[in-house]
């Protein structure tokens, strides 16, 4: 007995763990954003630029360190060849260059301190236009995961709506076969069960595109097993709201990260024509040079009738005696290069001009985005309540239209109008109400409230 208890409660226990085991994973807002924080082609591209930048900036640091090199030579002369002695024969003779050198900018009209502040500039704005493609990233996947709640609250409330046309149905028919209403209510109420029916299956679809959408931005394999965690959100009136809408645009503007991007731009131009003057400095370079020969001979020659050998000296003593030194400084003045160093300083100019006016464009953007932003939030919320008394008064009207449908004062197409116009308050209800969540997350958003903060 006990051992069948011990085996009845291990299938048990083994049964809850596979059913645990087998049920998908349910996502959070916050655990869609992170995932595609991480994940993400765009922002991992973006990455990819902060990388670059970061070399260049090193190769920036770079410019102010020695340039050393070191070089050797080894080659074989074969053939006629004048001898150590004088004499010319035919001989193999091998030689040994080696030499070092090492040079070092000690003025350059201040190019390589101007460079290593552009390329740090361009990292800091390769860096802001990173967060603000995360800041993208996190909008578009708070804005589709709400979809997704609004599709399922809808979808939930076109079944209740097919229930109960199903339970009117079922009177109907009661009250056709005892003879109290005609024949073709029934058949007008079956008419609108398979409406409804149709607008169930039009909300499923809606529902699985939302969450292929949603799965799809965030790059999952297995898309077609993705679906969201029921979330409830309280709509309680925003703190920003509290704010005038230029509080809102002072903060937003202290916050916002395109400002930044276009500070950071702005910088790099004003660089670029600093760099560009630069070309107009003399420069000055200090140089120092090591080099040394080795010589090899294989050969003899006759003198007095006898074979001489002639022997070089060894390795060591020709590398040493042979070696010589040289170094100095070269000054470099610029005079005339057709105009080209003038024309740079022209072109960072216009570019710099550029940068201007991109800046007061992104400032006057982020204030009208803001003031839209706000006058959003304003609207939907009115939206919003104007709905939910709408639906309320369609709810009331209903129940009225049902209590005059059975007792014969209206007909079954009164009664249908009725409920259709029940279930589109409720669905504009569910519309207004994520319309404003998401107004509201753009609002705050601007504010410096992240996207996935309750």
């Amino acid at each position: 007995m006990k051992t069948n208890l011990r085996i009845t409660f291990l299938l048990f226990f083994l049964f809850s763990a596979f059913v645990s085991f087998s049920q998908e994973k349910k996502w959070t807002l916050e655990e869609c954003v992170n995932y595609a924080l991480e994940k993400n082609i765009s922002i991992r591209e973006a990455g990819l630029d902060v990388q670059l930048a970061a070399v260049n900036k090193s190769d920036a640091s770079g410019n102010f360190m020695p340039s050393v090199n070191v070089n050797a030579s080894h080659f074989w002369n074969i053939g006629l060849t004048q001898s150590i002695t004088g004499i010319l024969e035919q001989q193999t003779t091998q030689f040994t260059n080696a030499g070092a050198s090492a040079s070092i900018d000690l003025y350059k009209g201040l190019l390589n301190q101007k460079q290593y502040r552009r390329q740090k500039m361009a990292l800091v704005a390769s860096q802001y236009q990173l967060v603000k493609m995360k800041e993208d990233i996190s909008l578009n996947v708070a804005n589709a995961f709400l979809e997704i709640l609004f599709n399922k609250e809808n979808l939930k409330v076109q079944q209740e709506q097919l229930k109960v046309d199903l339970e009117q149905k079922n009177r109907t028919a009661d009250l056709v076969e005892g003879g109290m209403v005609p024949r073709g209510d029934l058949l007008d109420i079956e008419a609108t069960v398979a409406a409804d029916r149709q607008k169930v299956i039009q909300s499923e679809n809606q529902l699985l595109i939302s969450k292929l959408s949603l799965a799809q931005l965030l790059q999952l394999e297995e898309f077609w097993k993705f679906d969201i965690a029921d979330e409830e959100y309280d709509l309680t009136e925003s703190e920003v709201m509290l704010n005038t809408p230029m509080q809102v645009y002072d903060k937003a503007r202290e916050l916002r990260t395109e400002i930044k991007i276009a500070e950071a731009n702005l910088g790099v131009a004003e660089q670029d024509v600093k760099i560009a003057r630069a070309a107009y400095q003399p420069t000055l370079t200090g140089f120092y040079n090591l080099n040394t020969r080795v010589t090899y001979a294989d050969y003899s020659s006759f003198e007095n009738g006898q074979v001489v050998s002639i022997t070089p000296p060894p390795f060591w003593n020709q590398f040493w005696d042979n070696k010589g030194h040289s170094f100095g400084f070269q000054l470099n003045i610029p005079i005339f290069n057709g105009f080209s160093t003038r024309n740079s300083v022209r072109k960072s100019k216009i570019a710099l001009e550029r940068s201007k006016l991109a800046f007061e464009r992104e400032e006057l953007d982020l204030q009208r985005n803001v003031y839209t932003a706000y006058t959003d939030v304003q609207g939907a919320q009115k939206a919003y309540e104007a709905a939910v008394s709408a639906a309320d008064a369609r709810k009331e009207a209903l129940v009225y239209a049902k209590e005059r449908y059975e007792v014969g004062l209206i007909n079954v197409f009164d009664l249908n109008q009725a409920q259709t116009l029940s279930a589109n308050a409720q669905s504009e209800v569910l519309r207004t109400k994520y319309d404003y969540i998401f107004k509201v997350k753009i609002l705050e958003f601007y504010f410096g409230i992240p996207i996935t903060q309750n």
